[in-house]
């Protein structure tokens, strides 16, 4: 019986295990995502983790632990120059499980195990659209302040024209400075005529 034993063994002896695992971690290392069965891949999660930690410490020490689990150098020198850059803000949770299904041969459930910085869809693409939107209150200042007018120019009129101060450009432009120049002296010499 196993009660309480938390090691999954993946029907392999210890020293299968251990390479079979070495070999999975050096795979999603260099290639960033990998395909496998699910218990493999929650298996890989708990054996990568901690050395993917231990490579934000770059140490030659660092290097020589975490060669001891992989056996690659190729895997280390991508872990240890490409990865940490990536992942050193994050304090954990390095990897992401994504399931897939039920493969046809077998009906072993299969899984996508990855980087989790290195997917620009679920990662940094989203907060990027997020900011460019802006922030939103609830709060009604901007009708307040403005009325109904937007800062978008009208439509009878081109997008240089400069009417208001709030349709101005950032006041750090020297080109912004000759816009408002050049409008006024045209509205003021269109009004004397």
């Amino acid at each position: 019986m196993r009660h309480g034993d938390k090691i999954n063994n993946l029907g392999r002896k210890a020293s299968h295990r251990s390479a079979l695992l070495s070999n999975l971690a050096s795979q999603l290392i260099t290639h960033k995502r990998i395909t496998t069965t699910l218990a493999k891949a929650k298996a890989l999660r708990t054996y990568v983790e901690p050395l993917i930690t231990k490579a934000k410490d770059n140490t030659t020490h660092q290097r020589r632990i975490v060669f001891s689990h992989l056996q690659d150098k190729e895997a280390i020198k991508e872990l240890f120059d490409v990865v940490r850059l990536k992942i050193e803000g994050r304090p954990g949770g390095y990897t992401r499980i994504i399931k897939l299904g039920a493969r046809v041969g077998d009906n072993a459930e299969l899984a996508l195990i990855e980087l989790v910085d290195y997917n620009e869809i679920y990662g940094k693409g989203t907060s990027i659209e997020q900011e460019a939107a802006g922030k939103r209150t609830r709060r009604a200042g901007g009708r307040r302040r403005g009325g109904n007018q937007s800062s978008a120019p009208a439509e009878g009129t081109t997008p240089t024209e400069v009417n208001s101060a709030e349709d101005l450009p950032a006041p750090t432009s020297t080109a912004a400075d000759e816009t408002v120049i050049n409008n006024n002296s045209e509205d003021q010499t269109a009004a004397t005529e």
